[in-house]
């Protein structure tokens, strides 16, 4: 995993938590960080929590080094 997916996987974890603070306690954590829903920091914020989910999903859908590894393996007995 390079430094442009961990961190996208972080701002997706912390979309998450913040999400379940919603759900669970009506509470914005990003909001009350950065001064409101309205600031332009806090729509910074949201925006790249965003745009990393987007990113996590080429993550998400990327073949794993494991199965690469296990046909190339198979390509070389046959």
């Amino acid at each position: 995993m390079n430094g442009l997916q961990r961190t996208a996987l972080v701002l997706v974890i912390i979309g998450a938590i913040n999400w379940g603070l919603i759900g669970f306690f009506q509470w914005d954590l990003v909001a009350a960080i950065f001064g409101g829903q309205d600031a332009a920091i806090s729509r910074i914020v949201y925006g790249l929590v965003g745009l990393s989910g987007l990113y996590c999903l080429t993550i998400l859908f990327a073949p794993s080094r494991v199965a690469q590894r296990d046909d190339r393996m198979e390509h070389n007995r046959i």
